[in-house]
């Protein structure tokens, strides 16, 4: 477990400024809800004199991105647009007392927010989307110019580093020499030398926490004992008691608080492989049987908190589901998500995406 300042947990449990300001004329988003990291900024802008003069974050993601989110509100709140567009990503980890390395993605996460909203108000057109082919890492969408951009602003000077910062090379690894490459011309500038790890970084574990949201039953807490897989591939889960946040943007019901930590899904499918070469390959009818039939051993514990799910598609590896209840609301739906995607890669017997509704256009454009 990562050490938390103690300012990061008060963020965390207490955020600021949590939900969307009502009559904001600025709004900033970045992320993808399909990976599980997504902010949404809004702001209030005087037009006299362009001061923020409010401003509100929805979020999907770990404890440090609520954490993250939180402080910048506060940070530039008072600011002109053109003092917050100052606002370094060492600046909101700073505010918070700092944060783990591998969770500084977060604030970098926080300040592309930031300019997205400042272009939306001016008129402007900000993406974080460049020239193709100038994409690094496919598995985060980073591209080349976000990490020259950051290795630069936080005088990165290795391939973890970057990771920690941009989540570039956390997932497969294939990038990690398109980003070496990156990194010896950006040091050589600089009058330094890029010395490349004896071996590859270790991609940093993507642990989410969850405020209020159900923990999911892994198969061997709800199965029959017949029904039991013989190999264990349940995430690692801890759950405990956490104060409810004050200024969630949905309070969820009580007594239904908790903190977790998980591992990725797509460890424990990779887990569950080896026993999912013996199972014969199902049809396509009995795989959405079974898809089926795992959401609905899930249902129960979403409707005690109000929510519910809805499968809408499926489309080859992708599942795509629709949030309902307290569930399309919650901040940090993207750990239900998560955890209803590891339920399923364990009783299909392979590696599997569950997405929310709105991923399907993008989905199927890709």
């Amino acid at each position: 477990m990562w050490d938390y300042s103690d300012t990061v947990k008060e963020h965390f449990f207490n955020p600021r400024n949590a939900g969307a300001v009502a009559d904001s004329n600025a709004i900033g988003e970045v992320g993808s809800l399909s990976c599980g990291d997504a902010l949404r900024l809004t702001l209030k802008v005087d037009p006299e004199n362009e001061t923020i003069l409010d401003a509100g974050f929805q979020t999907f993601g770990c404890g440090s991105a609520i954490a993250s989110s939180s402080a910048l509100t506060e940070i530039i709140k008072g600011m002109t647009l053109d003092q917050a567009l100052k606002v370094s990503n060492q600046d909101i980890a700073d505010y918070l007392d700092g944060l783990p390395p591998e969770k500084m993605h977060c604030s970098v996460m926080g300040r592309e927010a930031l300019q997205s909203a400042v272009a939306n108000y001016r008129g402007e057109v900000w993406s974080d989307d460049h020239e193709e082919g100038a994409m690094i890492c496919k598995c985060f969408a980073v591209d080349e110019v976000l990490i020259e951009e950051t290795i630069r602003a936080n005088h990165l000077s290795s391939v973890e580093e970057v990771s920690n910062y941009t989540k570039a090379g956390g997932g497969c690894s294939a990038c990690h020499e398109g980003i070496e490459t990156i990194l010896a011309r950006v040091l050589k500038e600089q009058g330094r030398d890029f010395q490349p790890a004896a071996s590859p970084a270790k991609a940093p574990e993507r642990q989410r926490v969850a405020v209020g949201m159900p923990l999911m039953p892994k198969r061997a807490q709800t199965a029959s004992p017949a029904e039991q897989p013989s190999t264990d591939a349940a995430a690692v889960a801890t759950s405990a008691t956490a104060p409810p946040a004050s200024s969630a943007s949905v309070a969820p019901p009580p007594g239904s608080a908790a903190l977790a930590a998980a591992s990725p899904a797509a460890a424990t499918a990779n887990q569950a492989e080896p026993s999912a070469k013996s199972r014969p390959k199902l049809s396509n009818l009995a795989r959405i049987r079974r898809i089926e039939q795992t959401i609905e051993s899930i249902r129960p514990n979403l409707q005690r908190d109000h929510g519910d799910i809805e499968l809408i598609d499926v489309d080859g590896k992708n599942i795509f589901v629709k949030m309902v209840g307290a569930c399309s609301g919650c901040q940090l739906a993207a750990v239900t998500l998560e955890g209803i995607q590891e339920r399923i890669c364990e009783d299909l017997g392979e590696l599997v995406r569950v997405l929310p509704e709105q991923a399907m256009a993008v989905a199927q454009r890709a």
